[in-house]
């Protein structure tokens, strides 16, 4: 639900027009992946610190609009 309020707000409100529309979706996937990322090396080193989480944060949000929507749609609240 998260992902389709986003969707519809950013394509209404933002004014996303088409091109910057699938470039939004790609830094949202690319984001999205980030997170993933940090998330597995956190759990590969078997230990759980805000830098991965921290980590995973920047990335995303260094993707551009999309990556930081991403982030923020994924992120953990603490």
């Amino acid at each position: 639900m998260k992902l389709l309020t986003g969707l519809v707000f950013c394509s209404l409100v933002l004014g996303v027009s088409s091109r910057g529309w699938f470039s939004f979706l790609g830094e949202a996937y690319d984001g999205a992946r980030d997170m993933w990322r940090a998330y597995s090396d956190m759990r590969e080193a078997n230990y759980s610190d805000k830098y991965f989480h921290a980590r995973g944060n920047y990335d995303a949000a260094q993707r551009g609009p999309g990556g930081a929507w991403a982030a923020e749609v994924i992120r953990e609240d603490d």
